[in-house]
């Protein structure tokens, strides 16, 4: 994370939009909330119902500052509107965050407040803190960690041999295939695995003919670098420190914070510094907090 500073034009207008499973999980955390920010600075509140509401809300803020009531997914779905409006780097985002403990991961590693109330308060008077971004090629957006983690092991009985007359015909076809040309050399991955082309700024870290059991690249949150960590099937690790990264193979699912995207042959996640503002408690407790692991 990069060096706080403070909000810089001082304007207390706020565009406090609460998600509306904010607002069905946790209402008395949501009151809370308003009542603070209400209290602190010019608040316009809006309740969206849908996504579609929720983006119409933050597109016509104004000079208004977006604070968002909701946990991870709705931070996600603001921070990439904003990049695709392309006004991201010239705002400011505040998360109050709200929803259950699994959904709010993203925030608190960010060093979002835990609790409505401290949260509310950081909005108002906390200081904004410059992020880096993972970006892919269709515009996608990584707050923090980006995963390719093992494949599904098959479904039951997918690999149980077959049986009787079934059985029979299973081997009559086999052998007339070993007469009729080589066996081929075995193409498929190892259970648990992929086969990946992986690289970072340019360097190959591994390649289709090495088994991969999952892949990490995560946000240092500022410094424009991400850490890339290849597991290897063998159990190595493989680590770098790279700008860009680019993953290619078969069909592949990956997993960005909490949202899974995919299935893709190709992909590049490139690290935007600086990119995004979040407003963070102050420079003494957010030094504890960049700590924080993914």
């Amino acid at each position: 994370m990069s060096a706080a500073e403070p909000p810089g034009d001082g304007d207390d207008q706020l565009l406090v939009v609460i998600d509306p499973v904010a607002r069905r999980s946790d209402g008395e955390s949501v009151r809370i909330a308003k009542d603070v920010l209400s209290a602190g600075a010019h608040a316009k509140i809006c309740l969206p119902d849908t996504p579609e509401e929720f983006a119409r809300a933050l597109s016509r803020r104004g000079a208004r500052r977006p604070v968002v009531v909701g946990d991870d997914h709705a931070l996600l779905r603001a921070v990439a509107q904003l990049h695709r409006e392309r006004e991201l780097a010239a705002g400011v985002l505040s998360l109050i965050p709200v929803g259950a403990a699994h959904a709010l991961e993203v925030a608190h590693a960010l060093g979002v407040p835990r609790g409505a109330v401290a949260a509310a308060r950081t909005a108002l008077d906390g200081a904004v803190r410059r992020l880096d971004l993972l970006v892919d090629d269709s515009d996608g957006v990584v707050l923090g960690r980006l995963r390719i983690p093992a494949p599904p092991p098959p479904p039951p009985g997918s690999g149980t041999p077959h049986a009787g007359v079934t059985a029979v015909w299973d081997t009559c076809r086999s052998l007339v295939s070993s007469l009729v040309r080589p066996a081929p050399v075995a193409a498929t991955t190892n259970p648990g695995t992929h086969r990946l082309r992986i690289e970072a700024d340019g360097v190959l870290l591994s390649d289709l003919d090495t088994p991969v059991r999952d892949l990490s690249v995560t946000s240092q949150g500022g410094g424009g670098l991400a850490d890339v960590v290849v597991r290897t099937g063998s159990g190595e690790d493989v680590t770098a420190e790279a700008k860009a990264v680019t993953v290619s193979g078969a069909d592949f699912r990956y997993r960005a914070d909490i949202q899974t995207g995919g299935p893709v042959r190709t992909r590049t996640w490139t690290v935007r510094a600086g990119a995004w503002g979040l407003m963070l408690p102050g420079p003494a407790s957010a030094d504890a907090a960049a700590g924080a692991r993914w």
